[in-house]
């Protein structure tokens, strides 16, 4: 009887030893199996010159200008998608399984980018026409930089056209917002492939900005403050690449370099205590239909590695991969043919704010960034932890929180 007791204890520490090391794996291969579920779609099709084909037309019940915004929806899907996967594109190994995966979305992007900006091809994308042209060509333009692979195994035809799509959004006067920063982005793509670059532009998206911080890692979206997640879609993460850029080549930003690290690291602080126990976050503000894009700039924080001392990876990790979880779990999150439907949780047409197309959607790819991380990183690799919200309900007592400025 002793032995059958003793192993049973060893058969349960086994299988939850076994748990415990399968969480961070399996934590990996369920964000990998979200990435092929978002980009395949846009990218496979893109590839093959069929995009404007097979992508669902689908907008919002209130759009402001239908037949502009299909025009530029494409070129939403194929920007945003990009940005969010560049990083896992731009690494080297990993298991044999994740390399293939990533060589066959290599093989896709590099013809995808071919198809979107050549003037012959069908799927050939708007880069001139109206203003959503500048803010998506602006996350490619990011795309680029989180992932100089693709720029450099593109033949020279092909970067020369790219280089003229993002020319043509020069054109482009910004709205007075975080728009500038979409402006700024291309000036950084520019900068970052030695390219010439506009510093006027550059210098105005950060004297701007910095008139309009509010305090507490907190920007203003223009000159009135909004209740949304534009901290977190554009404003940090967008600022945080740029200094990094601009500061390789000058030292004339250095003013804004230690700023931008404390706010930095205190909004992700901040957006990690959003992150409910269950995965989910405050619906407030326009743009919710990004989904867990709302967590951008915390993801891209886990990625450079520059989370505050009071986020460990593991505990970021969780909370990003519950919210990964809590925004897909409804049957109703894609179509049947594998398009993400219009919604937060599910399909939920009313939340869509007058922009907003399929292509919009795909910001929630931003989610993806720490899948630049290798296996081995400690963000993969470090056993599940609890994430604040987790501890706090719970009952478990943490230290106070308290502002930057």
């Amino acid at each position: 009887m002793k032995y059958k007791k003793l192993i049973l204890v060893l058969c349960l520490f086994a299988q939850s030893s076994m748990a415990q090391s399968g969480t961070k794996n399996n934590d990996r291969a369920f964000w990998l199996s979200h990435l092929d579920a978002l980009a395949k779609p846009i990218l496979q099709s893109l590839a093959n010159d069929s995009l404007k084909i097979v992508m669902p037309k689908t907008m919002s019940k209130h759009i402001d200008n239908p037949t502009q915004r299909q025009e530029v929806a494409y070129l939403e899907a194929f920007g945003r998608i990009m940005t969010g996967i560049a990083p896992w594109l731009n690494l080297e190994g990993g298991s044999a399984k994740e390399i293939a995966l990533r060589n066959g979305y290599r093989a896709w992007a590099i013809k995808a980018v071919a198809n979107a900006v050549n003037p012959q091809a069908k799927d050939y994308m708007v880069f001139d026409k109206g203003g959503q042209p500048l803010v998506d060509a602006s996350f490619l333009a990011a795309a680029f930089i989180r992932c100089p692979w693709l720029w450099n195994h593109l033949d020279a035809q092909v970067q020369a056209n790219v280089v003229n799509a993002f020319l043509k959004t020069r054109q482009i006067k910004p709205g007075f917002s975080n728009w500038i920063l979409f402006s700024g982005m291309i000036e950084a793509f520019f900068c970052e492939f030695g390219l010439e670059w506009d510093i006027v532009r550059v210098e105005y998206c950060f004297r701007q900005l910095e008139q309009w911080y509010l305090g507490d890692s907190i920007y203003s979206d223009g000159e009135k403050f909004h209740f949304d997640y534009y901290n977190s879609y554009v404003i940090h993460p967008y600022l945080a690449t740029m200094i990094e850029v601009f500061n390789k080549k000058t030292t004339t930003f250095n003013w804004q370099t230690a700023k931008l690290k404390s706010r930095n690291q205190r909004y992700a602080v901040i957006l990690e205590r959003l992150i409910n126990p269950d995965g989910s976050f405050p619906a407030t503000g326009r743009s919710l239909v990004y989904r867990g894009g709302a967590f951008h700039h915390l993801a891209e924080m886990a990625f450079r590695k520059k989370l505050a001392a009071e986020l460990s990876p593991a505990q970021v990790r969780g909370a990003l991969t519950a919210v990964i979880r809590k925004t897909t779990e409804s049957k109703a999150t894609f179509t049947k043919d594998g398009w993400l439907e219009i919604g937060l949780y599910g399909n939920q047409p009313e939340i869509a704010d007058v922009y907003i197309t399929t292509g919009s959607l795909y910001l929630c790819s931003t989610i993806l960034l720490p899948l630049g991380l290798p296996e081995t990183d400690e963000f993969w690799a470090a056993p599940t932890q609890e994430w604040t919200s987790q501890k706090v309900w719970s009952g478990k007592d943490i230290p106070a929180d308290h502002a930057v400025d």
